[in-house]
């Protein structure tokens, strides 16, 4: 058996991009964000991520702008550690080592060089007490730096970011937890609390949600589970608070937040709907509504220009001071379940799943990012606890993406089932998919699976679908009977069973030329050409849950898993059982690129993973706990760029990449070191040719532009050009090194001028030159004659003499020749005849 040495799991995409507050900068051009192990910065008008800032060992539960540097930044993470980044440049300043888990970070610019952190009171991440502390970051020029100057300020906050705020600047810090608002002034060291009955008159809980500190007034908004909205004061004197009770809202405030100069205060919840209060007018309000998902936090940027809402369905949402939505960043949509399974797009590559209600989501895994969202059940969603709609609980696509397959079903009472089967053709002018046939009730009981023919060769085009009611059906694409229709459109072209028995699930082989079809205990294997019975297969007691066709040299083998953790093998050209081994499957995948599969056990709690080749009798990999949980989704990607990877445990890994989701519906993969260091030089690479950033704008049409430039360069040898500056090179040193590693201005003031002054001869002057020179020579031509050509030739035979065996003349010296030759000459003419 091979362990997996250098190969580890890690979050390459889809992580929660809501999971804590976003952070805007100062210029409102970059927004931050905490994303599993890693914090994104994304351009707030482009909506594409500019950095990664990668270093935390693990999920990163808070991000704050230094108070006294707008370019850096701090994470912190449960990890133990809080890091200190310059986002611009994406560069790891410092880390500080705090020693326990710190699930929030929180900064004040009345207190330098403090940070305040929550972590476990028992040191422990099931602990559920949590306190807050005061970390004093010391002063030192090493980058790991450990910090020893503790304190604590509150004993007994909650785990919510959301419930904490300082107000004033930084005078005081409230905290609220339960039923009860703590207030703690820290120039008086002294803490007041107040506290609210459980329940209100209706009924309705008044536990504290979420606070916020206006930013100049003694003021504390705080959010309730009911819906209600209190602002605080006075609550410097315990027995003279007072509160004001503001209330839209229908269910849980999730998150409250001022503006900066306190004029505005805005509030949201799981309608979706933004809402903005008038400060000291709060009954005039305005509303930004059909924000798409429940909001969770309320973000607003240091100028007032940009507010921010990050939503249930791992969403943010770019707004424009309460206006307009300018952007939307928009990460995997993580609902309450994924009902689908994984499946990789044949055309786009993209990983599809469950989205938003009713719909298919296409991500991409390469740029992390959503594509975009295909809607199947056509029906608007309405947010109402309780209400039975229409969800899409099975998906498939055919092998060359041209076609999709989708089932959607709305249980409305016990006996009420309705269900739709629906066909979607790919359209290529639009580039998406247009739904072509729509079958209702295409089973009399729920669909179990369903499966595509994936043959190469093959003629027509085939779905077969699995039912509870006992049979399961062959779907074929049809052409169109009359002349008159717009398209093919898909019909039933068989219905099969076997003995009253339950199909659970069903199989192509590669080629097409099989179908198996397990019937509870009994594995059933048909001919699709003629649906014919071919033979059943015989296996150990316990209902088949998964069945999988080998590939290329391991074609004639049949997997499956059963209820009593057995992993069964077939052959199919003996059509006896191979061999077996005792293990809990939870999920059995083949690789469509090799001979490869993966099977995903779950023992003591945790999965763990064996990859092997179904002819072979030892695993090619295994992974022990791989993550907490049972994993039941996961799917082969193909890779764009093949592996060369030489190393046996790591060969599997060539073709395909391996993307399972958790039960806490995180997606995670496998990656090498080898493929982590290449990413992480390609992370580096800013700019292409000094000139041309990597765009995916370039991508396109770089290609196209270098081959322009090219001929650009051929067709203007010959024409004059103004010379580069000779100090380009430092120029470009100066604007490419990190700013807080920069000497004093005043030092590089002189170099960067320097490097901007272009040597060129004044083109007026040589034009003078020029001229006189000529009008000379014609001078000479009418009065000299003869002897005078013969001695100007002289002179002009000496004077070449002389250039090739001296130095080139300076300006100064063909200012003095010039002058020379205009001089009269006649007397030396005399001479020379005497």
């Amino acid at each position: 058996m091979v362990e997996h040495g250098d190969i580890r799991v890690v979050h390459r995409g889809g992580s929660k991009i809501n999971f804590r507050e976003p952070v805007i900068t100062n210029d409102s051009r970059f927004l931050l964000c905490a994303s599993g192990e890693c914090v994104k910065v994304f351009s707030t008008s482009t909506e594409e991520c500019i950095h990664d800032l990668r270093g935390h060992t693990d999920l990163v539960t808070g991000v704050q702008l230094k108070p006294s540097n707008h370019l850096q930044v701090y994470s912190c993470s449960a990890d133990g550690t809080v890091r200190l980044w310059d986002f611009t440049d994406g560069i790891l300043i410092k880390t500080y080592v705090i020693g326990y888990p710190v699930y929030s970070i929180f900064t004040s610019a009345n207190h330098e060089g403090i940070i305040f952190i929550v972590t476990p009171v028992l040191c422990d991440k099931r602990s559920e007490l949590f306190q807050l502390v005061a970390v004093h970051l010391p002063q030192s020029g090493d980058q790991l730096v450990e910090t020893r100057e503790l304190s604590a300020v509150l004993s007994d906050v909650g785990s919510n970011p959301a419930a904490i705020a300082f107000g004033r600047g930084g005078e005081y810090i409230a905290a609220a937890k339960s039923q009860q608002l703590e207030v703690y002034f820290f120039k008086k060291q002294k803490s007041y609390r107040f506290f609210l009955k459980e329940d209100n008159k209706k009924g309705r809980k008044n536990t504290f949600t979420c606070v916020a500190c206006h930013p100049k007034d003694d003021c504390i908004a705080t959010g309730h589970e009911d819906g209600k909205i209190r602002l605080w004061r006075n609550f410097n004197h315990k027995k003279e608070y007072t509160y004001s009770t503001l209330h839209w809202h229908h269910s849980a405030v999730s998150s409250v937040c001022f503006t900066p100069e306190g004029t505005n205060l805005l509030s949201g919840g799981v309608e979706s709907v933004l809402v903005q209060w008038r400060y000291n007018q709060e009954s005039q309000k305005d509303f930004l509504p059909r924000l798409g998902a429940a909001i969770t936090h309320i973000t607003v940027s240091p100028d007032g220009a940009l507010f921010c809402t990050s939503h249930s369905d791992n969403k943010i949402t770019i707004i424009q001071s309460c206006v307009k939505v300018s952007a939307v960043i928009q990460g995997l949509v993580k609902g309450e379940g994924v009902r689908t399974d994984l499946m990789v797009d044949p055309r786009s590559k993209a990983l599809v799943l469950n989205g938003k209600p009713g719909h298919l989501q296409f991500y991409s895994l390469q740029r992390d990012k959503l594509l975009y969202n295909l809607d199947i059940v056509q029906q608007e969603y309405i947010h109402e606890s309780g209400l039975q709609q229409f969800e899409v609980v099975r998906a498939a696509f055919d092998a060359s993406g041209n076609w999709l397959a989708t089932v959607e079903e709305r249980k409305q009472d016990v006996a009420e089932l309705e269900l739709n089967l629906k066909f979607w053709a790919f359209d290529e002018q639009t580039q998406s998919f247009v739904l072509n046939t729509t079958i209702s009730a295409p089973h009399e009981a729920r669909i179990t699976a369903m499966c595509f023919c994936h043959a190469a060769d093959s003629q027509t085009s085939m779905l077969v679908s699995t039912s509870r009611d006992g049979h399961f059906k062959a779907w074929q694409l049809a052409p169109p009977a009359h002349t008159e229709d717009e398209g093919p459109s898909w019909s039933c072209d068989f219905v099969g069973a076997y003995h009253r028995l339950v199909p659970e699930c069903c199989c192509f082989s590669a080629d097409g030329s099989l179908l198996a079809v397990s019937f509870q205990e009994v594995v059933t294997v048909w001919s699709p050409s003629s649906w014919e019975l071919l033979t059943t297969l015989s296996q150990p007691p316990g209902a088949v849950r998964d069945l999988c066709f080998g590939r290329l040299s391991c074609s004639k083998y049949l997997l499956g898993t059963n209820m009593n953790n057995l992993l069964l093998c077939w052959n199919l050209l003996t059509c006896s059982l191979e061999w077996s081994t005792s293990m809990d499957t939870s999920l059995l995948l083949a690789d469509p690129l090799s001979e490869n599969m993966a099977a995903f056990c779950c023992q003591s709690g945790c999965t763990d993973l064996f990859v092997f080749k179904p002819n072979e009798p030892r695993p090619l990999f295994s992974h022990k706990a791989v993550c907490s949980g049972k994993v039941t989704r996961a799917v082969f990607a193909p890779r764009e760029e093949m592996l060369e990877s030489c190393e046996e445990s790591s060969q599997w890994l060539n073709c395909s990449q391996l993307f399972f989701l958790t039960q806490y519906t995180d997606l995670l993969t496998f990656t090498t070191k080898a493929e982590e260091d290449r990413l992480m030089a390609s992370s580096k690479q800013l700019v292409i040719d000094d000139s041309v950033a990597m765009t995916p704008f370039y991508l396109l049409l770089g290609k196209h532009r270098q081959q322009q430039d090219t001929q650009d360069t051929l067709s203007s040898l010959s024409a004059e050009r103004t010379p580069l500056p000779q100090g380009s090179v430092a120029i470009k040193e100066l604007l490419q090194t990190p700013a807080h590693v920069l000497p004093s201005t005043s030092f590089l003031c002189s170099m960067f001028v320097q490097s901007l002054l272009i040597s060129v001869t004044d083109s007026r002057e040589e034009s003078k030159y020029a001229e006189e020179e000529m009008q000379s020579e014609k001078e000479e031509e009418d009065s000299e004659g003869e002897m005078e050509s013969r001695t100007s030739r002289l002179e002009e035979t000496s004077l070449g003499a002389t250039e090739t065996a001296a130095p080139p003349l300076t300006k100064a010296q063909v200012r003095e020749l010039r002058r020379v030759k205009k001089l009269d000459h006649s007397w030396l003419a005399g001479l020379l005849d005497s």
